[in-house]
Formats: C-alpha cells, sequence, structure tokens
C-alpha cells in the first residue's frame, strides 16, 4: 500500500464532522480533489469507509475501525514531526555534548552558562567520556566534544580551546606547600597518586617523570581525578594533575597545588565535532560560540555578548 497521509487527514477531518467543502476550503484545494482523495484511500484500504446520508458523509463500520487507527497514527507522526522540528531550529534545538569528567566542574558550565543569555531555549544533553576515548568514538552519541584527547581520525574536527597547566597537588604541611611553582624533579621521593595506565592523563604524567630523570613510585591508582585529589588531601601521596577549576588557589580542600615548571607540563584542551555529517543548527550554533569564547580567552579578553551569542 501507498496511502497518502493527506488522504488520511482528510478522512480524519470528515470523520470528525467536517464537509468537504470545508476541508477544500482550510486546505484550499478543490471539492473534487478531496472526494478523489478519499475515494483513492478507500481503494488501498479495500472497502468503503465513508458513506453518504443527506448532505454530509457519516462513518461506515469499517471506516470507524480504520479511525482509531488513524488516530493514532497521524498523532505518532505529528510528534514525530515536532521533535524533528524542535531539533532543526537552533533556537529549540538540542546540544548534546560529550566532556571528560574533569571539565565538568568548571569548563563545561561556563561555556553553557556563557551561551543560555542569548539561546535560553536551547537544551542540552550531557554525555560523561573518559579521556582514554578518541573523539570518533565520543562522537558517535554526541554532536559535540570538548576533549584533551585529539587522536588522528581524519573524520573528526579537532581545534583547540585552551592550553590547560598541569600542577603538582600536595597535601596541606607538606613541605612544598606555598610554592608557587616547583619542578617535577623536586619530588622524585615522593609517592604518588596516580591515574591508571589507560589514561592519557597517566601516560603524560609518566612521560614528565622520565624525562625529569625518574621513575615515579606509585602508592595508589584510581580511575577519576575525584579519587585522586581526595587520596592526596588524605596525605597518602603527591599527584600530576589538572587544578579541576578555572582558578586555581592555594589551597583547595586540603590540597595545595605549585605549577610544575616542567617542559609539557599541559594539556591541549579542544573541540570536537564529526565531519562527516553537518552539525543540527543548534549545535552549531554553540560551536560558534565555544570557539568565539577560546579566541576571546585566548587573546585575554572577556566574551563579549555578540560573540558568546555565536552571531
Amino acid at each position: 500500500m501507498d496511502v497518502d497521509t493527506t488522504a488520511l487527514r482528510w478522512f480524519q477531518q470528515v470523520a470528525d464532522g467536517m464537509t468537504v467543502t470545508e476541508v477544500s476550503e482550510l486546505d484550499r484545494v478543490t471539492q473534487s480533489g478531496v472526494s478523489r482523495a478519499l475515494a483513492r484511500l478507500e481503494v488501498e484500504v479495500g472497502t468503503a469507509l465513508l458513506r453518504r446520508s443527506g448532505r454530509t458523509l457519516r462513518m461506515t463500520r469499517a471506516g470507524a475501525a480504520f479511525k482509531r487507527h488513524v488516530d493514532a497514527l497521524l498523532h505518532e507522526l505529528d510528534d514525530g514531526l515536532a521533535a524533528v522540528s524542535q531539533l532543526v531550529d537552533p533556537e529549540i534545538g538540542t546540544v548534546t555534548l560529550a566532556y571528560q569528567l574533569s571539565f565538568g566542574g568548571w569548563l563545561v558550565p561556563e561555556l553553557v552558562a556563557g551561551f543560555r543569555p542569548a539561546h535560553p531555549d536551547v537544551a542540552f544533553e550531557f554525555r560523561n567520556v573518559h579521556d582514554q576515548v578518541g573523539p570518533s568514538i565520543q562522537l558517535e552519541s554526541a554532536d559535540l566534544a570538548v576533549t584533551a584527547v585529539r587522536g588522528g581520525d581524519s573524520d573528526v574536527e579537532w581545534r583547540r580551546l585552551l592550553t590547560e597547566p598541569l600542577y603538582l597537588a600536595v597535601p596541606d604541611g607538606h613541605p612544598l606547600t606555598g610554592r608557587r611553582t616547583v619542578m617535577l624533579a623536586d619530588a622524585s621521593e615522593e609517592s604518588f597518586v596516580m591515574l591508571s595506565h589507560r589514561w592519557a592523563l597517566r601516560q603524560l604524567a609518566d612521560r614528565l617523570c622520565a624525562q625529569a630523570g625518574f621513575r615515579p613510585s606509585v602508592g595508589f591508582e584510581a580511575d577519576d581525578l575525584s579519587t585522586v585529589r581526595g587520596l592526596v588531601a588524605a596525605g597518602v601521596g603527591v599527584a600530576i594533575m589538572p587544578a579541576l577549576r578555572s582558578r586555581v588557589a592555594d589551597e583547595v580542600d586540603g590540597v595545595a597545588f605549585a605549577a610544575l615548571s616542567d617542559s609539557g607540563a599541559e594539556r591541549q584542551v579542544g573541540l570536537a565535532w564529526s565531519k562527516r555529517q553537518p552539525l543540527l543548527p543548534s549545535a552549531g550554533l554553540f560551536r560558534d560560540h565555544v570557539l568565539a569564547w577560546a579566541a576571546s580567552a585566548r587573546a585575554g579578553k572577556s566574551v563579549p555578548g555578540e560573540a558568546a551569542s555565536g552571531k
């Protein structure tokens, strides 16, 4: 069967009490066009759906049985069209954003908060990902990804947003507390709290220690930076990590941070999206906002309202 949805809508309207004349005037088509469409629908179904009663059309028993399903079908279709409309309308769409957990405490909220005033009706769905997962995997369920893992996939566009410095985190009262900067070699005799080997940040930490001329003594391994920071605060070791916040205080929750002055003690944070298919309009607006935010941040300026809106 090749049923015309327009004919289904006309059948629904006539079955609900409208005349063919009223349907034709509403949709600006001829009465004969409506009548022919209804006749074709009956041929497709295989039986009469409407019968004439005076000047109006009434449903047959088959028509009444058929209409219940037509109502359900058109309701689902209209819901689907509304859902698509929300996706493609840049001001009422939904942005699905993937990000590594360490960016959830400051970077992602800052980006979203700067975007919302100009686009208050755009919704967000968030996906947490681990930094051992490359952008191509992150983007399988997201429009955009905030990630420090660049990868080498030619189907993924990756733009640098910022350079995030790495710090030596030490417990309160440690001899290095109060130092604004340190060399990693200064901590060569310490016990370290590290992420597990599968994490990109752990691999970077191992390279930095090797560059500093020592192999770290690892007392504890964890699978998230919050646990690493908690273990440092508990006094069981020191750690190489980002500060987990946009501005670094001298001490946070029993942990003091000293910037590592070693070459390469930083990670590049970027925004990634797929080249294989165009972004939906709302996601495109957010991408433009994020890139404008990054350009202003690198220039040492606050993000102006026009740039933040993505216009």
